[in-house]
């Protein structure tokens, strides 16, 4: 396997030409022959390019989406698939560059995507905020079903699908897949107990199929390449390409496509173009606002889910939060720690409570009513919660605060050592 590059381009090459979200120019550059292409072939055949590409989820789980297609029952029952459009995690922008730029990609692989999973039903959850985008979205979608894209008997080959873009009221929660087909459902958008799971019971007690945005572009590309050629991109437990947003201290911010297992730092500094002169990073979140920070020691590690992992982080989403080392951390862990209590259902205690006690008690840190015992409770406390709740939201909390803790415990006590003495 080749050694990885920074900035290949497969979602974002010519992702900037004019009138590319127009169904015109999208099928100039080669749009839904991939859709031609799988539609010649059987749905079998096209979920096993799928697993072929080892293509994981990128949406935060990392879930190889082919193995997720394959947990579908078989049978006639209505199936459903939901594009999660719900970009809603600090630091994330990728998906909206994708939806507004070029939304006939998405549309083509949900259309293909349903294909290989057999589901006849389809959605695109999109977030409220994204008015624009969604916007955008409609436009297209109507191209697509004037142009026999999407619809009944789509190309003659038999396969129908309805698509629907359904906008969302602005909530962090329903990013989370079964609080997002509650509200899909026209409820309260709050996550269920699982089991059982989507792929058995989701939308309307139906098997349902739910991917990122990211996730259901990429598959044109990999039906184009061939899923074994897809493969050959980025590292063997990391394959293909990935769309990173880099945002906070860096002097370059943005949308950037990088295959799998580059060095981080290339990155950051390469693409990114670092913190100001004069500044370096403190800290950085490999994975959005809910992955446990890392260091300027951890800038070469390998920008992959495994090596994240290994180094006690996460890929997460994608999103690349930089803090430069004039920031105090205090205030890094004040504006995760008040964000996640503001989107908190309450639907379970540890998530509910914990998020709220943890605001408090950096409260009491900045305000020098603090001891270092306290951080000692604080970092239990966020022990107690990862793993605890219905969903991630409380662990999205707990995983950056108690490894901002663990790392950085010196600052914080002489943050408080300074408020006790008064001194700013």
């Amino acid at each position: 396997m080749a050694t990885p590059v920074a900035n290949p381009l497969l979602l974002l090459a010519d992702i900037d030409e004019p009138g590319l979200a127009t169904l015109p120019v999208y099928e100039r550059r080669g749009g839904y022959e991939s859709l031609r292409r799988a539609l010649a072939m059987t749905p079998e055949e096209v979920l096993e390019q799928l697993k072929a590409s080892g293509l994981r989820g990128r949406g935060g789980a990392g879930f190889a989406m082919g193995t997720k297609v394959s947990f579908l029952p078989k049978g006639s029952m209505d199936k459903y698939l939901v594009c999660n459009a719900d970009e809603s995690e600090p630091g994330t922008f990728k998906d909206r560059e994708l939806m507004q730029k070029t939304p006939h990609t998405l549309i083509e692989g949900i259309v293909i995507a349903a294909y290989a999973a057999g589901t006849n039903r389809s959605f695109i959850y999109i977030r409220g905020e994204y008015q624009l985008q969604a916007d955008v979205l409609d436009a297209a979608l109507a191209e697509a079903r004037a142009a026999g894209y999407v619809g009944e008997n789509i190309l003659g080959s038999g396969h129908s699908l309805s698509l629907v873009v359904h906008r969302g009221a602005g909530a962090y929660i329903c990013g989370e897949e079964t609080g997002l087909l509650d509200s899909l459902e026209g409820k309260r958008g709050n996550p269920r107990l699982k089991p059982p799971f989507p792929a058995v019971q989701g939308l309307y007690k139906g098997p349902t199929l739910i991917n990122n945005v990211e996730t259901l572009s990429t598959v044109p590309t990999i039906i184009r390449l061939g899923g074994e050629e897809y493969s050959k991109l980025g590292v063997e437990t990391s394959t293909g390409t990935k769309l990173v947003s880099v945002s906070g201290h860096v002097q370059r911010p943005g949308n950037y496509e990088i295959e799998l297992g580059v060095p981080s730092r290339e990155i950051i500094y390469d693409l990114a173009g670092g913190p100001s002169d004069g500044r370096g990073v403190k800290c950085w979140f490999p994975g959005g606002s809910s992955s446990p920070v890392l260091t300027a020691a951890d800038l070469d590690v390998p920008y992959d889910f495994d090596s994240l992992a290994k180094a006690g982080s996460m890929l997460g989403s994608g999103a690349i939060i930089v803090v430069d080392d004039a920031t105090p951390i205090l205030d890094v862990a004040m504006k995760v720690a008040r964000f996640y209590r503001h989107e908190s259902c309450g639907k379970c205690t540890p998530c509910r409570e914990g998020t709220n006690w943890t605001v408090k008690m950096l409260e009491r840190i900045d305000a020098g009513e603090a001891t270092p015992m306290d951080l000692d409770i604080m970092a239990s406390v966020q022990d107690h919660i990862t793993g605890n709740c219905l969903c991630v939201l409380g662990d999205a909390m707990a995983m950056p605060i108690g490894s901002m803790i663990a790392k950085f415990r010196d600052e914080f006590e002489a943050h408080m050592e300074r408020a006790q003495r008064g001194v700013a």
